[in-house]
């Protein structure tokens, strides 16, 4: 017998089923580390480490959401805060706990979906995501922003690295309701800077720019296609 739709939650894991399974994806995607993916090398995002450089973030308790093979979380702990790293692979988290454990450094690694965290209210300084939020479905928007407003303190900030719309990298063009005709993502969806703010409306807007490219021998990680942005939770 089909599972009737009796709430919100209902329709949601409902929309979630039609979509591919992210879990068996994304362990084959990280399975083979040699592949040629930029973001597999063990370097933090140009806007992060600018972000520390200038002084917008300080140390203190940091939520990664979709952290892949580590790299972010490692800067992040390296900047001396306290880590928690979620991610839905496990191939990827052996990784990023190898990683961690060959500099020495402490970091909560956490295999799970982002939308079914046992989370403390208000207990984070810093929610980050790079690569996390242009994978996640448009029925899924607003448990994104209800984790994100559950999750900061007040003035607490939340970064984001993600697709631009059509760029380089890929970006997907099509609308929230194409997705779900298609039921894809074809790859990842693409977001101008006026998606961003619009999304992000209950946000205040600190910057949204394109990501700057770095080079193959930088110590940072920096491709074009991608936008950066950085928000803040508006106190109440």
């Amino acid at each position: 017998m089909s599972k009737l739709i009796l709430n919100n939650e209902d329709l949601l894991e409902m929309l979630d089923e039609l979509m591919r399974d992210p879990v068996e994806f994304w362990n084959d995607f990280y399975d083979e580390r040699e592949k040629e993916i930029p973001f597999f090398k063990n370097k933090p995002d140009e806007n992060l480490v600018g972000y520390f450089k200038n002084a917008v973030m300080k140390p203190g308790h940091v939520l990664e959401l979709g952290s892949g093979p580590g790299r972010n979380a490692i800067y992040f702990a390296q900047q001396d805060c306290e880590v928690d790293a979620v991610d839905l692979s496990s191939k990827s988290l052996e990784w990023a706990k190898e990683r961690a454990s060959a500099q020495g450094l402490d970091i909560n690694f956490i295999r799970g979906n982002v939308f079914e965290l046992d989370i403390e209210e208000g207990f984070y300084d810093i929610v980050y995501d790079s690569g996390c939020f242009h994978h996640i479905a448009p029925h899924r928007r607003m448990s994104y922003l209800n984790l994100l407003q559950k999750a900061l303190k007040p003035n607490g900030y939340f970064a984001l690295t993600c697709f631009v719309e059509g760029g380089e990298l890929g970006g997907s063009e099509l609308s929230d309701l194409d997705v779900y005709k298609q039921r894809n993502l074809n790859g990842g969806l693409g977001f101008t800077e006026e998606k961003l703010k619009a999304i992000f409306a209950g946000f205040e807007v600190i910057e949204i720019r394109p990501m700057k490219e770095k080079d193959e021998d930088d110590q940072e990680f920096g491709l074009r296609g991608l936008w950066t942005a950085l928000f803040r939770k508006k106190a109440e």
